[in-house]
């Protein structure tokens, strides 16, 4: 049974899908056999991967509402990461989630059947506590946490802890914190290093050593529909989530 990590922040611009993207890659060029599900409606893991939201015929809406299964909504790519994509579709699926049996667990019930082909499935979640991001925590072993270095990325903290207790008290009692990383990040700013500072003092040996810096070449990469270690191998961005790949790994051995 591959261990399934779900990356979240009820914050949006902090990196998650940059992050799922690029550490699924950098995972899966270790060797490893990846998964990346695309909960977000935006589909930026999915465009990142250079798969087109709009010749998607089965996606991650489909798995939620019970009308598909996820061995028929897998695509294969070329950057060794497979993917279930989302669409526009996605969007109203919150809604239709309300009236369904065991909503929070419908993402678990459709990876199941699929989880035991992959060592790692990367859930990227959307920027909100809703049923989506919901799913994914119910779904997940554990959550790895994206965090700006500013100081409303501590404000957001708070809530996300609040709304992790809830679920692993409710639904999904052996949750756990895979670790929280720095994006974005300026060591050289006085705020920075505040940030950075109160964030290990909370999480303590659950922040991973490496940051991943701010980076004109990870940003071009999902313009591209390629990972960093695809479309740059030589940039800082490409060393950092290498480097995140190579921790990552070393904490899940």
């Amino acid at each position: 049974m591959g261990k399934i990590i779900a990356v979240a922040n009820q914050k949006g611009g902090v990196g998650k899908s940059t992050t799922t993207v690029n550490l699924a890659a950098c995972v899966a060029a270790q060797g490893k056999k990846v998964l990346a599900v695309d909960m977000d409606p935006q589909g930026n893991t999915t465009s990142g991967y250079g798969v087109s939201k709009k010749n998607v015929s089965s996606s991650v809406y489909q798995l939620l509402i019970g009308e598909g299964k996820a061995a028929d909504a897998i695509l294969s790519t070329q950057f060794k990461v497979d993917i279930i994509p989302s669409n526009i579709q996605l969007s109203g699926a919150g809604v239709e989630l309300v009236n369904l049996p065991r909503r929070e667990s419908r993402l678990r019930q459709a990876l199941a059947p699929v989880a035991d082909r992959y060592d790692f499935i990367f859930i990227d979640c959307p920027p909100s506590l809703d049923l989506l991001t919901l799913n994914g925590l119910c779904a997940c072993d554990s959550v790895l946490i994206p965090i700006q270095c500013e100081f409303y990325a501590l404000e957001g903290l708070s809530e996300l802890m609040s709304t992790l207790k809830t679920v692993r008290k409710m639904y999904n009692h052996y949750l756990e914190i895979e670790g929280v990383v720095f994006t974005m990040y300026a060591g050289r700013l006085n705020l920075t290093l505040q940030v950075v500072d109160q964030v290990k003092k909370f999480f303590g040996d659950k922040v991973y050593k490496t940051t991943v810096p701010r980076n004109v070449r990870l940003s071009e990469a999902p313009s591209f529909g390629m990972p960093i270690n695809y479309y740059d191998p030589a940039s800082k961005g490409n060393e950092a989530y290498t480097e995140m790949a190579r921790e990552f790994l070393n904490n899940n051995r």
